[in-house]
């Protein structure tokens, strides 16, 4: 794996492409074109047979550069450095930062690729890739791409791990609106790949993490929680929260309540109107009538309302 550094200090794990991958991708991408220029070029014996010898060099020369240069310069930059060969066998050109090629790269590349594949029949290329540490040849090292591999055997989406039980709801308190995603995202590929880095370098990652993810929250780890579990138990809390979330969201919705105290009465239908459904309209009901209100008794202490606290509205979601 290539630990690759955008501009934004992310590291990407990328797969470059090692030579056996690389030449099976670039033999399809060849036999397609050279098919291709094969029958151009029959098609064109038979167009300009009537023209002089000059001109059917010319047109010679302009089939091979239109296609076995312009059709794979095209086809790299249209298909953001994807050919069939390419994604045949499940790999890709991409920039050093891990972003698409353009023009400009498909065009180093492709006019390197000239000298590197068809010159000298792949041996530049193949020196060169095994030479360089991430398998890249002349062009890809003058144009700054690198070929990856997107398709990797064995590869899944792994689930954060769960935190301690004896961490399980410790931080249903805990202010979590503050938490930028581009923090929750790092802590999660943290959590995903944890088991994969060097024990010294992921405490590290681990201790700086937390200390970020305090900053934001403004509640410390308690005592002697190590960190890697710290960011697990916060990020099963968040989780449970935007569960509760969802599946409130989801909820059927209540009927509309009647206020205490307001009786309803059904109105009687207006004369000569069919009821709703072609069913017998229902009597009126008449009103009950008031209930008086019970009298203390001489004497008796007067009982004194104590009034109800409704909660406050905070805004988060509270903690499964």
């Amino acid at each position: 794996m290539s630990d690759l550094v955008t501009g934004d200090a992310v590291v990407l794990g990328l797969r470059p492409a090692r030579l056996p991958s690389r030449a099976l991708a670039i033999l399809l991408d060849l036999a397609v074109y050279m098919a291709g220029y094969l029958l151009i070029t029959l098609g064109l014996a038979f167009a300009t047979a009537s023209l002089d010898d000059a001109a059917q060099a010319a047109l010679a020369v302009s089939s091979f550069l239109l296609v076995l240069v312009g059709v794979p310069i095209a086809v790299e930059t249209l298909s953001h450095g994807r050919s069939l060969g390419k994604l045949a066998c499940g790999l890709r050109v991409v920039r050093d930062d891990g972003g698409p090629i353009r023009f400009r790269h498909a065009l180093v590349r492709g006019a390197l690729g000239v000298i590197e594949l068809l010159a000298f029949f792949g041996s530049v290329a193949c020196i060169a890739s095994l030479v360089s540490e991430r398998g890249r040849r002349l062009g890809d090292v003058f144009a700054g791409t690198l070929v990856i591999r997107e398709r990797v055997p064995g590869a899944r989406v792994m689930p954060v791990p769960p935190p301690p039980p004896w961490l399980a709801g410790r931080f249903g308190a805990m202010d979590l609106s503050a938490v930028p995603d581009g923090l929750w995202l790092a802590i999660r590929q943290y959590l995903t790949r944890m088991n994969q880095l060097d024990p010294q370098v992921g405490a590290t990652m681990a201790a700086r993490l937390a200390d970020d993810l305090v900053a934001r929250t403004g509640a410390p780890a308690p005592a002697g929680v190590p960190a890697a579990a710290f960011l697990m138990a916060v990020v099963h809390e968040r989780q449970s929260r935007d569960a509760a979330r969802a599946f409130s969201r989801t909820g059927v919705a209540p009927q509309q309540a009647v206020r205490a105290g307001s009786p309803v009465h059904a109105q009687p239908p207006a004369p000569g109107a069919v009821p709703y459904g072609g069913m017998p309209a229902m009597p009126a009901v008449a009103p009950a009538p008031p209930v008086p209100a019970p009298v203390a008794p001489a004497g008796a202490p007067v009982p004194v309302p104590v009034p109800v606290r409704t909660p406050r509205a905070t805004g988060f979601a509270p903690p499964a």
